[in-house]
């Protein structure tokens, strides 16, 4: 089992062998998400939006540390460390749209929350493995996509300026998913690759996502 947790992996352009600093630019490139976070706890601090506003911006900050690690140590075992909390800040997120800019009561929100992964996950699965790999992987990304789409849409149709921040970032993270696609393609032409354009795109959308939560995150707090 260790030994599969400290395989070393080699995922992207940059990587040149398993060694401790083979990927420095990809690793240094996760400041973005750092900085975002900082800003984003500064803000809500500032703004007084609440708890759980505060935790989705120290969420950054973790996503940011996380994806260093794996960055600087890229094994099986830590890729763990760089997808865990990207999913769990997606899954937060959603519930903080849910609440906080749609106004819903717990019980709906769950409810909606639960639909909702359900759909977009049995769509990330159909998925053909050809687009898949052909999109370096990134139709994994899909989920959290449409929930910025999706809610997005429906908050800024409600009047909750928030929306347009999510509609947004869910722009940006389509140029986040772009460099992170041609990643593999490029390397012939240009070995650093573009996965760190892809960590300072997605830090940007962050920053982006956190300045809707500090600035219209307070809600009802039903």
């Amino acid at each position: 089992m260790w030994q599969t947790l400290l395989a070393p992996i080699d995922l992207y352009c940059e990587r040149t062998g398993p060694e401790l600093w083979s990927e420095p630019v990809n690793a240094l490139s996760n400041l973005a998400f750092i900085a975002a976070g900082l800003w984003g706890v500064r803000e809500v601090r500032r703004l007084r939006t609440g708890t759980f506003a505060e935790v989705l911006a120290w969420w950054v900050v973790a996503i940011g540390i996380g994806s260093t690690i794996f960055h600087t140590f890229a094994t099986r075992g830590t890729v763990w460390v760089d997808v865990l909390p990207i999913a769990g800040f997606t899954l937060a997120y959603t519930l903080f749209n849910l609440r906080r800019f749609l106004g819903m009561r717990w019980g709906k929100a769950i409810a909606i929350f639960v639909v909702f992964y359900a759909v977009a996950g049995t769509i990330t699965f159909a998925v053909p493995d050809w687009l898949r790999q052909a999109s370096n992987g990134t139709t994994g990304y899909l989920p959290p996509f449409l929930a910025l789409a999706f809610f997005g849409a429906l908050a800024a149709a409600s009047g909750n300026r928030a929306g347009w921040y999510n509609l947004v970032g869910s722009a940006i993270f389509v140029v986040s998913v772009i460099c992170r696609m041609i990643d593999p393609l490029v390397c012939g032409s240009f070995p650093l690759g573009t996965h760190f354009l892809w960590h300072i795109f997605n830090g940007l959308m962050l920053a982006v996502l956190l300045a809707a939560t500090a600035r219209f995150g307070k809600g009802s707090r039903q």
